[in-house]
């Protein structure tokens, strides 16, 4: 279940994932916080303003957290995202170690936005994290907060 104290951070990652849109890239955002409730970590999407595929803020916040964090650090570290992982996210976040994702809107909503604008499937299958990850703690999407991601 997603909480008031989640809402908090997932707004953050909304207000990053409008920030990406404007600067031209797919409007996704992420932030890492510690235990202790602290953000530590934050970024946006920038695959199309810097040239790099793999630069979704999941990604790079897993990137960050290994060469910044202790395992258990990580562990017991969440990631907030304004939408569900995508499968190298994923991944990337269960290979790390890092702990619970909350995200603001889900893999199976993107796809159907996508469907009503007419814009192509991408070239990678679009599952729901726990597919790729059975491991980790999810929670998502974010009632009313999953419209505006």
């Amino acid at each position: 279940m997603v909480s008031d104290t989640d809402l908090k951070y997932l707004r953050r990652c909304v207000e990053l994932a409008r920030e990406a849109l404007e600067a031209g890239d797919a409007p996704f955002g992420s932030v890492l916080v510690d235990v202790s409730g602290e953000i530590i970590q934050e970024d946006r999407n920038r695959t199309v303003t810097d040239g790099d595929v793999t630069l979704h803020p999941e990604f790079t916040l897993a990137k960050w957290a290994q060469a910044n964090l202790t395992p258990d650090e990580r562990t017991t570290a969440t990631v907030y995202t304004s939408g569900e992982h995508c499968p190298m996210c994923a991944a990337a976040h269960a290979n790390v170690g890092l702990g619970r994702i909350v995200y603001a809107s889900s893999t199976a909503q993107l796809v159907k936005w996508k469907l009503d604008l007419g814009v192509e499937a991408g070239l990678v299958a679009a599952l729901p994290i726990n597919d790729v990850a059975p491991g980790i703690s999810v929670e998502g999407p974010a009632p009313g907060l999953d419209e505006e991601s």
